[in-house]
């Protein structure tokens, strides 16, 4: 069986749980070498490479805050010293910030948080990341956007720019860098089962789940494999024509009036 993603080197932001564990695993089936970040799970990044070298594959763990230059710019460097090259960047790592907020009410340091994560840590692993794509010749990244990124949400406004902006970051810089073999593109999740989710929907309650699931068309909410299989696809050259795109996956739940 011919593996999608083989000699490949892949990084993951936000991989200690949900959509970045996921992806993670997904990524080493395919024949990906995976280096799996968290700025603050550590024993769960470290058990996830580890259970992917177990199974056969070729994993690592590296801390970093994707909100801080020097650790990103760590994080990147650690990738090529231990492997040579780095030809996807699956940027995940953020933050919902506090809900149910009206805009008023929010504070100050609670903006520049979900700012400096969603948008400026999305902004930073691409930038290094960028850097050394531009010197192999070639990569790919995905950066985790949010059916937020599409539409208004209540009592959620940092989470929404900042996923606005991801959209507009990711856009503007594949356009940048198409001619240079290097596509970048953005998921839009709906609802997913992660502890992003589960921090606002108490899931083990089926009456509260059933609510979510009754919204959207498909009739349920997305396990993180779900994404996780899109992003696995994007990155392989299955998506060869596919840049500055921004994928929604959500069963169909913004296409509803």
């Amino acid at each position: 069986m011919v593996k999608r993603l083989e000699n490949k080197v892949a990084l993951v932001t936000g991989g200690s749980s949900g959509i970045g564990e996921s992806t993670a695993f997904a990524f080493a089936r395919e024949g990906a070498t995976v280096v799996v970040s968290s700025r603050s799970n550590v024993k769960s990044g470290t058990q996830i490479a580890r259970t992917i070298e177990e199974r056969g594959g070729k994993a690592r763990f590296v801390q970093a805050d994707v909100a801080n230059s020097l650790d990103v710019q760590n994080l990147v460097n650690e990738t090529i010293a231990t492997y040579g090259r780095l030809d996807i960047g699956f940027n995940n790592a953020g933050t919902q910030g506090p809900a149910a907020v009206y805009t008023a009410d929010s504070t100050e340091s609670d903006w520049d948080r979900v700012i400096d994560l969603n948008l400026t840590g999305t902004f930073l692993c691409m930038k290094y990341e960028l850097k050394q794509m531009l010197e192999q010749g070639g990569g790919t990244i995905v950066n985790t956007a949010s059916i937020s990124a599409l539409n208004g949400t209540r009592g959620c406004s940092s989470y929404v720019a900042s996923k606005h902006a991801v959209i507009g970051l990711t856009k503007s810089a594949a356009l940048d860098y198409a001619s240079r073999g290097i596509r970048i593109n953005a998921i839009c999740p709906g609802f997913t089962k992660t502890p992003l989710l589960e921090a606002f929907v108490d899931l083990s309650d089926a009456a509260a789940e059933k609510r979510i699931a009754d919204r959207i068309p498909l009739g349920r909410i997305a396990n993180p494999d779900n994404i996780a299989d899109v992003v696995v696809w994007l990155c392989s050259d299955a998506a060869s024509y596919i840049t500055a795109h921004a994928l929604t996956i959500d069963g169909g739940f913004t296409a509803q009036l």
